[in-house]
């Protein structure tokens, strides 16, 4: 179910508030969560359900079991075990089909006569994101950031909320378990319009903006042999904004949601394509994965704590980790390493970088981000190695059909997202021509729905 498709804005959202508001105990509040969070998740695949409540019941029992010992050792069982429970089905799901795929390459190449299976796994929807949230919740819980809660329901709604079951943002569970422990005295009145507000940004940026960027720039890059150096990157600016606006967007409507039901998830998004550095650009883009990569990863490595050369290894290995996370193939690791390399680039020479004037080293990061974004968006290394080389040699070829539609689309994203304020730095208070605005914006995108089939968010692939 797509929170940009009509089931989701004219059946499911209205029954699943209308019955929350109508429930008054915090258990019952749990149990409806809970029980809508796994209605929406099934209609991916009902029968990944019992995935996501295997892990909610070890991680919870993890929990539990943390809560009751003072030992050291049975601590660290009980965080070792639940976590590499976790990280085994991530791993057999995302990765099992990827290791083996390169195994058989390698054992081919070398002539070794082993021939290894041929599995073709179906990726349950959201599993990047609810694993993290199970693990953040097992790891804090044995730091001891976090009182593991007693209550199931608690928890498990917390790992099935629907607002941000399928891509996110990563809630910690510390970040809403005040909102989720008063849950029974929320006040709907007071996030009610909030919540619309953020909803219709993220809305307006996903169906006006991001779908009507893809329905140029996808048939111009699944066409890219035939496009000259213009048309490249006016496809992969346009992709650059299409990524941001639909993840972004999600992550808005996510947090609309969440506040509808006085939950309220934190930013995801502050104006990545302002940023001045690499280091900026991490602190602004996916914050919640970006800080989760720092808390639980760069940190325990040693971060910037082991001397320089190790320093640079640990963002480099943060960054190709984060590569991965987001899929299973050899270009979303040379996205990773290509970050991991500014970061550590920038660590080296920030003294002089950050001597250039503020809006040369805005635009020169907007440039190398877009770069970045070819191995993100190229399926093999011979398309990122065809892109790179029209963008940067000279070559003639054609434009993209609807390049005068790209060119003024390319023109209003930029001034959106270098120029204006962000969904956060908007006020949300309904006063003055802002409601107006966004009413129309709505109004806009449910036309447009109607004219085509809803379609989903490209961060559901991850």
């Amino acid at each position: 179910m797509l929170f940009n498709s009509f089931q989701f804005l004219y059946l499911f959202l209205p029954i699943t508030y209308l019955v929350f508001w109508a429930l008054r105990s915090k258990r019952q509040r749990y149990v409806w969560l809970t029980l809508t969070g796994y209605i929406f998740y099934a209609f991916w695949n009902y029968r990944f359900c019992a995935l996501m409540a295997f892990s909610t019941v070890v991680s919870y029992l993890a929990g539990r079991a943390l809560a009751a010992t003072e030992d050291p050792r049975r601590r660290k069982l009980w965080l070792v075990l639940p976590v590499s429970v976790d990280l085994a089905l991530l791993g057999f799901f995302k990765y099992a089909g990827f290791l083996l795929e390169n195994a058989q390459f390698a054992a081919t190449s070398l002539g070794l006569p082993v021939h290894f299976p041929s599995l073709s796994i179906v990726l349950p929807i959201g599993i990047s994101f609810y694993t993290f949230h199970t693990i953040s919740y097992i790891v804090d819980a044995y730091r001891r950031k976090i009182t593991p809660t007693r209550d199931f329901f608690e928890f498990s709604c917390y790992v099935s909320l629907f607002s941000q079951l399928v891509a996110g943002p990563i809630v910690r569970f510390r970040q809403i378990e005040a909102d989720l422990e008063n849950i029974e005295h929320s006040n709907r009145r007071a996030y009610w319009g909030i919540g619309w507000s953020f909803f219709a940004v993220g809305l307006i940026k996903k169906v006006l903006l991001a779908d009507t960027l893809a329905a140029i720039v996808d048939p111009a890059l699944a066409n890219y042999q035939q496009l000259g150096s213009v048309a490249i990157w006016m496809s992969m600016l346009g992709y650059a904004y299409q990524l941001y606006f639909d993840f972004s967007g999600y992550s808005d409507m996510a947090v609309g949601l969440g506040y509808l039901f006085g939950i309220r998830i934190p930013q995801n998004f502050d104006s990545p394509y302002k940023a001045l550095d690499p280091s900026d650009f991490w602190r602004r883009w996916h914050i919640s994965l970006s800080s989760c990569l720092r808390d639980y990863l760069y940190i325990p490595l040693g971060g910037n704590r082991v001397g320089p050369w190790r320093t640079y290894v640990n963002l480099l290995l943060t960054m190709l980790i984060g590569g991965l996370w987001h899929g299973a193939g050899w270009t979303f690791l040379a996205w990773g390493a290509y970050h991991g390399l500014l970061l550590a680039l920038y660590r080296r020479f920030s003294a002089r970088w950050d001597a250039l004037p503020t809006a040369m080293r805005r635009a020169l990061m907007f440039v190398l981000v877009t770069v970045g974004w070819v191995f993100f968006r190229a399926k093999t290394f011979s398309m990122a190695a065809a892109l790179l080389k029209r963008m940067w040699i000279p070559t003639s070829g054609s434009l993209p059909i609807g390049v005068q539609g790209l060119t003024v689309l390319l023109v209003v994203a930029a001034i959106i997202a270098h120029g204006l304020r962000n969904s956060w730095q908007m006020k949300h208070d309904g006063q003055g021509r802002t409601p107006w605005a966004l009413a129309l914006g709505v109004l806009l995108s449910i036309g447009a729905l109607y004219g085509a089939a809803p379609s989903p968010f490209l961060y559901f692939q991850f």
